[in-house]
């Protein structure tokens, strides 16, 4: 009978373990990058006591602008309300004021509806009316016609509530730390209780994401624009209000560094296509001639063709084809050109995608496999005495992640920057290849036999098992299957798709076909399904062109149904 596996227990105050360790660490890496307050901050709290230390630590992992300090319990904190003083005293917290009514809406929402009904400032003659409205009426109502001194008053009569102090401050360490903003605490609770396992990494080789504090807070600003961005998109904010809102902000937004106009550019394209989805042309248009990163040309080719202005489609789509950022631009290129061109005449043009389909073999598959019509097909093969597998992406992500594990993660490249990072830096940047080119090729050089690929796939299997890698689905069916393809595959055909892989892994870790199907006299295949209302995509094609240029058999089928 399998034991079970027993369970971890983190220390008493392993938040504030994890704390220290993170400011030492961005004090270590990012000091010079520190401004006064966020020394200052530093400073301070490292003199505070113990209990201080959690209780604000406390509040800083916790969601929420304000705080009820007699809901507060903690086991590990000696003396609470000795640390309440402590940190109102020395600045961390302030009690609930009159200054806090812009913050109205958050201090209301602390409180649950019947102890609002109870503690709010109300007549009789009010309360009635208001037991019967939803939570978020009563909140609108006491923000409307009850005076916030009197709330406030009112609320903290019979308790304490506090609001910290140092968010911005805290917020800029956090974000130096992880380098982005989804980054977040519980990736140490996370590391430490077994659920996730991170590739190890001698620490004196991290190198520092953010040279100065100009890239530092470009990118952050960002990050910070598209969170609002996010929240006006989804709330009653009118489109034409949000295009304003973006467009001033782009006026005023500082000259970018290099590290922040990726996250730009997908800032742009976010708010062109909600301004598309609102039926608002010529505001996306005006958006998307902020960046000429994908896919914003091809939406500009697609607007102005839309508006009549076909020579400046024409134009873009000739600028497009000489410089195609991936797939979907390369063929989108060529295809609309087409398109544009025979929109006078009589005959329709078709794109490359659609022209490869058509010419497509066909297979009849019964109607049961309507909703799962790979299965339908990897059965009729099974039947017919092929071996046959699941294939599509994950594969060759797995394939690429073990054979060039350990330049993935290589600190002496300069990309990885703390001890929990799950990808470099320059995953998914044209950097990633630029300066592991050698490398990679040099990897690729050594494995010069099908037996060495499938020595080194197993090895690396084997060694990194477990451990967080982006592109590496952890199961026994992954080696297997990378080892049959090591079979069927010559190296320098695998070899030569490993490249392909390296020079964009954003765009080419996706598109391979749905099925591998083989059999033992060595014969293989490698099989995109298409059933009757599917499309062939760009990134597709890709693969399917290239499988064809290196000689690694592949096709389409399309599917059709049979009774």
């Amino acid at each position: 009978m399998a034991t079970r596996p027993q369970q971890i227990e983190l220390p008493p105050k392993y938040y504030l373990d994890y704390f220290r360790y993170l400011t030492g660490f961005v004090r270590r890496m990012y000091g010079h990058l520190l401004n006064d307050a966020e020394q200052e901050f530093i400073r301070r709290f490292d003199e505070l006591t113990e209990d201080a230390q959690c209780l604000y630590v406390r509040f800083s992992n916790r969601r929420g602008t304000f705080f009820r300090v007699q809901k507060l319990q903690y086991k590990e904190i000696d003396d609470l309300p000795a640390a309440v003083g402590e940190l109102l005293i020395n600045g961390f917290i302030e009690r609930l004021n009159p200054h806090h009514e812009v913050l109205g809406d958050e201090v209301l929402n602390t409180f649950t509806k019947p102890e609002l009904l109870e503690l709010l400032p109300l007549e009789p003659e009010e309360i009635k009316p208001l037991g019967k409205a939803k939570k978020e009426n009563i909140v609108r109502y006491a923000l409307h016609e009850l005076d916030f001194a009197r709330i406030v008053e009112s609320l903290t009569r019979l308790e304490t509530v506090v609001k910290p102090h140092f968010d911005a401050e805290v917020m800029m360490l956090k974000y130096l730390f992880f380098g982005n903003r989804s980054g977040d605490m519980t990736e140490f609770v996370i590391r430490d209780l077994g659920m996730v396992t991170f590739e190890r990494y001698d620490e004196s080789k991290l190198t520092a994401r953010f040279v100065n504090r100009k890239e530092v807070e470009d990118k952050l600003l960002i990050s910070l624009t598209n969170e609002e961005f996010h929240e006006l998109r989804d709330s009653v904010t009118p489109p034409e209000d949000v295009f304003n809102w973006f467009m001033n902000w782009d006026e005023t937004r500082p000259e970018l560094s290099e590290i922040a106009k990726p996250g730009y550019a997908k800032l742009v394209a976010h708010v062109g296509g909600y301004l598309e989805r609102q039926k608002m042309p010529e505001q996306a248009m005006q958006v998307y001639t902020l960046t000429d990163r994908v896919p914003a040309r091809e939406r500009r080719a697609r607007l102005l063709f839309r508006s009549g202005l076909t020579d400046e489609a024409l134009a873009l789509c000739d600028e497009i084809a000489l410089n195609p950022q991936n797939a979907d631009e390369r063929y989108f290129a060529n295809d609309f050109l087409e398109k544009i061109l025979s929109a006078g005449e009589k005959k329709r043009s078709r794109k490359a995608t659609t022209r490869f389909l058509s010419d497509a073999e066909s297979v009849g598959i019964p109607a049961i496999y309507r909703h799962h019509v790979e299965a339908g097909v990897m059965n009729h093969f099974l039947e017919t005495g092929w071996e046959a597998s699941f294939t599509e992406n994950y594969p060759w992500r797995g394939l690429f992640g073990l054979v060039f594990w350990d330049i993935i993660y290589d600190a002496n490249v300069q990309a990885i920057h703390h001890p929990l990072q799950r990808t470099p830096s320059d995953f998914y940047l044209p950097d990633f290849y630029v300066k592991r080119e050698e490398l990679l090729k040099k990897r690729l050089a050594d494995l010069k036999t099908r037996d060495d690929w499938k020595k080194h796939i197993e090895t690396v299997f084997f060694e990194k098992y477990g451990i967080t890698n982006v592109l590496v689905d952890w199961n026994e069916e992954l080696l297997s299957l990378n080892l049959q393809m090591a079979d069927l595959l010559e190296p320098a055909q695998l070899g030569l798709i490993m490249l392909e892989i390296s020079r964009n892994l954003r765009e080419n870790t996706r598109g391979f076909p749905d099925l591998l199907i083989w059999n033992e006299q060595g014969a293989y295949e490698f099989v995109e399904v298409k059933s009757p209302t599917d499309h062939l995509g760009a990134q597709q094609l890709h693969w399917l062109e290239f499988f064809q240029l290196i000689g690694v058999r592949s096709r389409v089928l399309r599917v059709i149904w049979t009774a």
